[in-house]
C-alpha cells in the first residue's frame, strides 16, 4: 500500500506542510555576486520558471573565499555578500515572485585561514590549547599530548630559525580587541598567538613552548594531528556531533530556517562526520522538518538509507545514469581501443587502476591518519593481554589494505549501535580483498580488526565497547571517505581517460552506458523512495559541464570516426608531440579540446591551460601538487598551446563538430530535459539553462553573462525562435520548469507518479509524470541519433500516447493519445514536452 501524505512526510525527513523546491536554480555567490546582485536578476528567474534559488555557502568564509567553503565563523552571515540583512532582503524580494531560497550548509569542517585570528574558535586553541573553551570542538589528537600541528612554513623549522624569518610582534587582534595589544608571533602573511609568559624566551625556546608546533608544510601529511577535510590541511574538522557544537555552529542557519528566511538545505559532504544518518536527524529536528539534502555519492548500486531524514541525495547518483542512458553501449570497446594503442600495456584495468591510486593515496597524502588509526587499534590490543601479540605493524598493514580495498564512501556502523546487514557486507566484502593481499600471517590480525570496525566482541569476553574501540570504528569510516575522494574522484579518475564523461565525480566509471529499461527502474524506484531527492546535471564540483560531457558522449556513437581523427589530430602535431607526453593524457588533452568546442570555435586558450595542469597534478603521474616537476608541465602546456593555435587542427575539429552536430543537438536536449522532468527537484547549475561548456573548478565559477540570457529569454518568451543550439536549450530549460510549475502536483506531492511510455525504438526514451495513475505531462527524448540518422530516421517507429488530446509546449503541435509516429512528434525538435491539454 502507498505512503500517505504524513507517512511519506515523515520518512522522508520533512513535515507534511514544509516547502518543498519544484526547481532550483544553483548560484555561486561571491564578492562580485551578492545578495543584492541575486535579487536585481529575481525577474529572470522567474520568468525561466525556478522555484527556488539555491544558494552556495553564505556563512562567513575566510578572506578573499571564491566559494565560500571555507568557513570561519557561524554566527555571522557573509558581510561580503551583503551580510543578514541582505539575505533577509533577497528572501523578501524573492517571495513577492513565489521564488525561495535554499542555502548549502559545511557542517564538517572550518577554515585554517591566514592570519589563523579570522577563525575566532581556533585563536583560542592555538592560545589556550586544551584548556580553550573551544578545545573539543576539533578534531584534535589531545591524547598525544602534542601541541596542535600547524604545518605551514616553507622550510624546515631549523632553517626557518637560522634565517630569523620568525618575528616577535605586538598587535590588537582583530576580534580579540577587548584584550588589547598583545605579543603574537608572524611568519610572512601568518600571524600566531603567544602564551602568555613566553613573550620574551629566545625565538627557539618561545616557539617550543606554545600550544601549537610551527612545522615544514610537508610534516602534515605524515604528523597531522587533527582531521581535516581529506587532505587539505586548510580545511580542519569540527566534532558537530558533540551537542553544544552542533549548537553554536548551527544557530544562525537554523533561526533563518525556522523563521522561513530559508525554505530548505542542502548538506556538503555529510560522509566526513562521525555519524551522518545522527547529524542529519538532529538537523531535521531542529529546523522543523525542513527539506533537506545531502551531498552523497552513492557508488555504483549502493542506496542512500531509507532510515536517514533526508529528501535524498543531491543528484549525481541521477546525472550519471542520464549520461549513460544517451551514450551508445557499442562505442566502449572502440574507443577502449582507442586509448590503448596511444598508452600500450601499461596502463593496466581500470581496478587495477584504481587500486593502484587508492595505495598511493594512502601511503602518501593520507599517511598520518592512516597511523592514527593503527595507534588506535594498537592501544586496545595492548591494553587486552588476548590481544596483546596483534603489533602495530600488524595492525597497519591490515587497516591499510582495509581502506584501499573499501568500495565505497562508509559503512555506517554507529559505536554502541547493532550495525546493519549491508554495514557488515560492506566490510565483508572489503575484508576479503584485503586478504587477498595479504601474507597468511597477517590473517589472524585482520579478523581481529574486522571484529574491531563492527563493533563486535573480540579479545578479552564482553569487550566490546570502551571509547578507543568507538573512535577505531568512527575515524576508520571517516577514513574510508577520503581515501575514495583522492583516490577514485581525484586520481584515478584523471588517470582513466577511455571516455572522460565516464569519470565524472559520483560516476562509476565502469558503467558506459545503461538501457532504457534500467533507466525506468531506477527512476520508478526513486519516484517511490526519494521523490524529493534533487536532481543534476552540472555542479560547482563537476569535473565539466554537462554540455561537455553530452559533446563527447556522442565519441560513443561514432568510435571509428574518432579513432581516425585522433590519428589525424596526432599527425598534424606529430613534430611537437613531446618525448615525455604520455598516451592518456594526450588522450584526455583531444577530448577536452573537442568537448569544449564546437562549429563556431575553441574555448580560450588560458582556461584550458588552468584544466590542464590541474588535470596533470590530479593524476598524480608524472607531477603533483607537492612535487611539481616544471619541465614535464612546460612540455605538455607548450604541446596542448600550439595544438589549439594550429589551423590544421582546427579544421579537423570543425569538421567533427559539423559532421556531429545533430547528434550534440540530441543530447545536449535530451540531457536536460530527462533531468529537469525525472524524478526528484532538478537544479539547474547557474548559466547552464544555455549552452556553458565548462571545465573543473574554478572555470566552473566563472560569472554568467545574465544580460545575454535575460535578452535571449524575453525574445523567446515572446514567440521569438531558437536562433542557435545554445537558446534552444534556454526554451527547452524555460518551457520544462513552467510545466514543472504549472503541473506541480505532477512532479512534487504524495499524488505524483512515474511512468514508462512503450515506443517500437530503442532510440527513443519516453515516460509521463502523472497525479495519481492519470498522466499529465509526457517526456520524448531521442538517444543515440547519429546511429538512429545512419539508419534512415524514425522511418515507421512510433510512441504509445495516453488517452487524451497532447500539446508539445517546444514544438507546438497537437496529438490524440494512441500509436503517434515518432518522426511527426520529433519533426521540429529531437525532444519534445507534451502537456495533456485542458
Amino acid at each position: 500500500m502507498a505512503d500517505g501524505p504524513h507517512e511519506r512526510a515523515k520518512r522522508l525527513g520533512h513535515r507534511v506542510d514544509a516547502p518543498v523546491p519544484v526547481s532550483t536554480y544553483r548560484l555561486q555567490l561571491t564578492e562580485d555576486f551578492t545578495f543584492a546582485d541575486a535579487a536585481a536578476r529575481l525577474d529572470y528567474f522567474a520568468d525561466l520558471g525556478v522555484s527556488h534559488l539555491y544558494l552556495s555557502p553564505i556563512l562567513t568564509a575566510a578572506p578573499g573565499s571564491t566559494h565560500f567553503y571555507d568557513v570561519v565563523d557561524h554566527t555571522r552571515i557573509a558581510q561580503v555578500l551583503g551580510g543578514e540583512e541582505g539575505l533577509r532582503e533577497l528572501s523578501w524580494k524573492a517571495g513577492e515572485r513565489g521564488i525561495g531560497l535554499i542555502a548549502d550548509l559545511v557542517p564538517n569542517h572550518m577554515a585554517v585561514p591566514t592570519p589563523v585570528y579570522h577563525n575566532r574558535a581556533l585563536w583560542s586553541v592555538l592560545a589556550e590549547g586544551v584548556d580553550s573553551p573551544y578545545a573539543h570542538w576539533f578534531d584534535v589528537d589531545w591524547s598525544s599530548g602534542e601541541p596542535v600541528l600547524m604545518p605551514v612554513l616553507g622550510q624546515r623549522l631549523g632553517s626557518i630559525l637560522s634565517s630569523e624569518e620568525l618575528q616577535l610582534d605586538r598587535m590588537v587582534v582583530p576580534g580579540f580587541e577587548d584584550a588589547g595589544e598583545v605579543p603574537v608571533l608572524r611568519y610572512y602573511d601568518h600571524v600566531f598567538p603567544v602564551k602568555e609568559g613566553t613573550e620574551n624566551l629566545p625565538m627557539a625556546t618561545l616557539v617550543d613552548e606554545q600550544n601549537y608546533r610551527l612545522a615544514y608544510w610537508r610534516v602534515g601529511n605524515e604528523e597531522l594531528n587533527y582531521r581535516r577535510f581529506f587532505d587539505v590541511g586548510s580545511l580542519v574538522a569540527v566534532r558537530v556531533e558533540d551537542a553544544d557544537v552542533f549548537d553554536q555552529t548551527h544557530r544562525v542557519i537554523v533561526d533563518l530556517v525556522r523563521d522561513g528566511t530559508l525554505d530548505g538545505l542542502r548538506i556538503d559532504h555529510p560522509d566526513g562526520l562521525a555519524d551522518p544518518a545522527g547529524y542529519i536527524e538532529r538537523l531535521s529536528e531542529a529546523t522543523d522538518g525542513a527539506w533537506i539534502v545531502v551531498e552523497k555519492i552513492l557508488e555504483d548500486d549502493e542506496h542512500l538509507p531509507t532510515s536517514w531524514k533526508t529528501a535524498g541525495t543531491t543528484g549525481y547518483d541521477a546525472a550519471w545514469r542520464v549520461g549513460a542512458l544517451l551514450r551508445d553501449p557499442a562505442g566502449a570497446a572502440p574507443l577502449a581501443g582507442t586509448l590503448y594503442r596511444l598508452t600500450g600495456d601499461a596502463l593496466g584495468s581500470l581496478p587495477e587502476l584504481i587500486q593502484d591510486a587508492k595505495r598511493e593515496i594512502v601511503k602518501e597524502s593520507l599517511s598520518s591518519e592512516v597511523h592514527r588509526l593503527a595507534n588506535l587499534a594498537h592501544q586496545i590490543c595492548v591494553a587486552d593481554v588476548r590481544l596483546r601479540d596483534h603489533t602495530w605493524r600488524a595492525l597497519y598493514d591490515c587497516i591499510r589494505r582495509m581502506l584501499v580495498a573499501f568500495n565505497r564512501y562508509r559503512a555506517y556502523v554507529v559505536p554502541g549501535v547493532p550495525p546493519k546487514p549491508m554495514s557488515l557486507e560492506a566490510i565483508d566484502v572489503a575484508a576479503a580483498k584485503a586478504r587477498e593481499l595479504l601474507d597468511p600471517e597477517r590473517y589472524e590480525t585482520l579478523d581481529v580488526v574486522v571484529d574491531l570496525l563492527k563493533g563486535q566482541e573480540v579479545g578479552s569476553a564482553g569487550q566490546t565497547q570502551d571509547a578507543t574501540r568507538a573512535e577505531l570504528i568512527t575515524r576508520f569510516q571517516q577514513a574510508c571517505g577520503a581515501v575514495m575522494a583522492k583516490g577514485v574522484e581525484d586520481t584515478a579518475y584523471y588517470r582513466w581517460t577511455h571516455l572522460l564523461p565516464l569519470c565524472e565525480v559520483g560516476s562509476p566509471a565502469s558503467k558506459f552506458a545503461l538501457p532504457p529499461a534500467s533507466f525506468h527502474a531506477w527512476a520508478w524506484e526513486q519516484q517511490h523512495t526519494y521523490p524529493h531527492a534533487m536532481t543534476t546535471l552540472t555542479t560547482h564540483d563537476t569535473k565539466r559541464s554537462e554540455d561537455v560531457r553530452a559533446r563527447l558522449g556522442v565519441l560513443s556513437e561514432m568510435p571509428d570516426e574518432w579513432d581516425t581523427l585522433m590519428g589525424q589530430l596526432h599527425a598534424a602535431v606529430s613534430d611537437r608531440v613531446p618525448a615525455q607526453l604520455d598516451g592518456r593524457t594526450e588522450n584526455l588533452w583531444w577530448q577536452t579540446l573537442v568537448g569544449t568546442s564546437d562549429e563556431e570555435g575553441m574555448l580560450e586558450w588560458d582556461r584550458l591551460s588552468g584544466y590542464l595542469t590541474k588535470a596533470m597534478r590530479e593524476s598524480k603521474t608524472h607531477t603533483t601538487w607537492t612535487s611539481i616537476d616544471e619541465e614535464y608541465e612546460t612540455a605538455v602546456q607548450d604541446f596542448a598551446r600550439q595544438a589549439h593555435a594550429d589551423e590544421e587542427v582546427r579544421a579537423l575539429v570543425t569538421a567533427w563538430h559539423h559532421d556531429t552536430s545533430e547528434g550534440v543537438r540530441a543530447a545536449v536536449l535530451g540531457l536536460k530535459l530527462v533531468q529537469l522532468t525525472m524524478p526528484g527537484v532538478p537544479d539547474v547549475y547557474q548559466g547552464n539553462e544555455c549552452l556553458s561548456p565548462s571545465l573543473v573548478d574554478p572555470d566552473n565559477r566563472r560569472p554568467v553573462d545574465y544580460d545575454r540570457r535575460e535578452a535571449a529569454l524575453a525574445r523567446l518568451l515572446k514567440g521569438g525562435k531558437p536562433r542557435n543550439l545554445s537558446e534552444e536549450k534556454l526554451m527547452v530549460t524555460a518551457r520544462a520548469l513552467r510545466i514543472r510549475r504549472d503541473h506541480r502536483d505532477a512532479f512534487i506531492g504524495d499524488s505524483a507518479g512515474y511512468q514508462a511510455l512503450a515506443s517500437s525504438s530503442g532510440h527513443a526514451v519516453v515516460f509521463a509524470r502523472t497525479v495519481g495513475d492519470r498522466p499529465e505531462v509526457v517526456t520524448v527524448a531521442t538517444r543515440v541519433a547519429l546511429e538512429l540518422e545512419r539508419l534512415g530516421g524514425w522511418a515507421d517507429a512510433t510512441v504509445q500516447l495516453p488517452e487524451g488530446t497532447w500539446t508539445d509546449v517546444l514544438g507546438k503541435a497537437s496529438f490524440e493519445g494512441g500509436t503517434v509516429p515518432l518522426s511527426a512528434l520529433l519533426r521540429h525538435h529531437p525532444v519534445a514536452l507534451l502537456e495533456r491539454a485542458k
